[in-house]
């Protein structure tokens, strides 16, 4: 067999290995954007039952077609502080259990439903082309993804099919064969595995090359080794995403690890033990010569995919009692550093990129972060108003600071939406995007009518001003209503809760009324002599600058409306 010869059949399985890997990006993509709002809702979900988050953590890794895609999402709501690690190592074992459902529909690419499957390229394609549905156009994509992950099978299976009596054949399977030790087929597959960034994309080589006939360091348990390592392999996608993230972060990739370390432990003293267990064991649950929707002689692909299965929810069975001992491991392992956290971390500082992978969990995020600061704006809002009631020039400095914080939250939230922007979004999604641009833009106003509160502060101590009991009495009625309006609108935009958007509107008519009636009132006094005209600078432009406040709040309140 040519040099020549030996390059083109590599070249055409990295073709093939490509394909595979676009098919199942795609793949995971359009199923996550199909899955819209579910995948936050299973997170919601994850409290105290394990066995809860061993199910959350399958459906989440059959969703998004990757336990790579769960296992560092979590790691990112770990780091975010959204999710104890006792919630994510539950989920990280059920992401191990929904993986296996890959291997089964690779097993079945020998099969004459591969036909149907290479057909759905075209289908989806079309459907994606011609529908101007958003949802039908990502059932398009996920069908045309299928067909796609088989086209990629095809071109693999198409560089090794030769006759079993052909040079290329025996070249191939004494190449395979040369290694046959163990424990460096368990380190090929996590090498091989790290390399590529996918367990699937390994598990379809070695059940391709099982389909071909072709063995791997001489059969036997041989390629079961390498499902082993692959499984190894695969963490080190969430173990570098951990890499600059917080300590429990840290701390939910090295579970990851530990888990499949430890199973493999196992699963290797078994194997080499029992150097039978696949010739037995496996072939006596698939015989080579099983016929499978019309193919004969799946078996060996039936027999790594049931391998694969048996690794993880055998050892899922056998960890899940010792979820305890698995957190406790890791905070001994990864010990905390006090100069790590802070003890006071801005809002939007957990705004962790992990989660982009679900954009639907990630916008969740931001969007119950954005009611904080809006919170904290308001807070800033009522420490200035308070300042004026008692003169305080004092707190102008702290005001300034929050200003500050608040310009950062806002340029940090911003970056963050720029770059959901470029994920896969649905409609829904990419209008609550724009409508948060607009809501961080009011919460930012908001803290700066602070700032020209604190300025009016300075003036009123200054120019030794004086305000009739009336107007105060007015202006502490008026900003009690804008207390009330924030405390409503806040709950309108936490929870889209359309039918408060009466209420704000109202609150916010009787908030313009008091401003007008307060105006008013001090021109009736400049009138009749009970009032400073040096105060009308100050009280005309507070109480607008209330009235604006109230308006930015109403703003906050109806852009849930733009979410429709």
């Amino acid at each position: 067999m040519s040099a020549w010869a030996i390059v083109k059949i590599i070249m055409q399985i990295l073709g093939g290995v490509g394909t595979f890997l676009v098919g199942m990006r795609i793949l995971s993509e359009n199923m996550t954007k199909l899955a819209h709002g579910k995948l936050q809702k299973m997170l919601n979900k994850t409290a105290k039952s394990r066995f809860a988050g061993v199910g959350i953590g399958t459906a989440m890794t059959i969703l998004g077609q990757s336990s790579a895609f769960t296992t560092v999402m979590v790691v990112g709501l770990v780091n975010a502080g959204i999710m104890t690690l006792f919630q994510a190592t539950a989920i990280i074992m059920g992401a191990n259990i929904g993986t296996t459902l890959n291997a089964w529909v690779i097993a079945l690419a020998g099969s004459d439903i591969t036909v149907l499957f290479l057909a759905l390229a075209a289908v989806g394609v079309f459907l994606t082309m011609f529908s101007k549905s958003e949802r039908t156009k990502s059932l398009g994509n996920v069908i045309a993804a299928f067909g796609l992950i088989f086209v990629g099978l095809k071109l693999m299976s198409g560089a090794l099919s030769f006759d079993k009596g052909s040079e290329e054949f025996q070249t191939i399977s004494q190449i395979l064969s040369v290694i046959k030790n163990p424990f460096l087929l368990l380190l090929l597959g996590i090498a091989i595995t790290a390399l590529v960034q996918s367990s699937t994309a390994v598990n379809a080589i070695i059940i391709t090359m099982a389909s071909l006939g072709i063995t791997i360091g001489g059969g036997g348990n041989a390629a079961l080794y390498i499902i082993i390592g692959s499984n190894i392999g695969t963490c080190v996608t969430a173990l570098i995403s951990s890499l600059g993230a917080s300590a429990n972060a840290k701390r939910a990739a090295l579970i990851h690890f530990l888990f499949n370390f430890f199973g493999a432990i196992i699963f290797m003293i078994v194997l080499v033990l029992w150097a039978g267990f696949a010739d037995t064991v496996l072939a006596a649950i698939f015989p080579s010569d099983i016929t499978v929707f019309g193919k004969t002689g799946l078996g060996p692909t039936m027999q790594i995919a049931t391998f694969h299965t048996l690794f993880n929810v055998l050892n899922t069975l056998l960890f899940l009692p010792f979820i305890k001992g698995f957190v406790w491991l890791a905070e001994h392992l990864v010990r905390e550093r006090k100069q790590e956290e802070p003890a006071d971390l801005p809002l939007f500082s957990d705004l962790d990129e992990r989660l982009l992978r679900s954009p639907s969990v990630a916008l969740g995020h931001l969007y119950q972060e954005t009611g904080k600061v809006f919170t904290y704006a308001m807070n800033t809002l009522d420490e200035a108003f308070e300042a004026f009631l008692k003169k305080d020039v004092s707190v102008k400095a702290r005001v300034d600071n929050k200003n500050a914080e608040l310009a950062q939250m806002n340029k940090t939230a911003v970056s963050y939406l720029v770059k959901l922007s470029s994920s896969s979004l649905v409609l829904e999604e990419e209008r609550t995007v724009s409508s948060l641009h607009y809501v961080l833009n009011d919460i930012i106003r908001i803290g700066e009518l602070a700032d020209n509160i604190t300025k009016y502060t300075d003036h009123y101590l200054e120019d030794d001003l004086i305000f009739s009991e009336d107007f105060l009495e007015m202006l502490n009625g008026m900003y009690g209503k804008l207390k009330k309006l924030y405390v409503v609108s806040l709950a309108t935009f936490l929870f889209r809760d359309f039918s408060k958007l009466a209420e704000v509107d109202a609150l916010e008519d009787e908030i313009d009324r008091d401003r007008r009636d307060l105006v008013a009132s001090h021109i009736a006094r400049l009138n009749e002599g009970k009032c400073q005209p040096q105060n009308s600078n100050v009280s005309i432009n507070l109480v607008g600058n209330l009235e604006r406040a109230a308006d930015h709040i109403t703003f906050i309140a109806h852009s849930i409306e733009q979410n429709q």
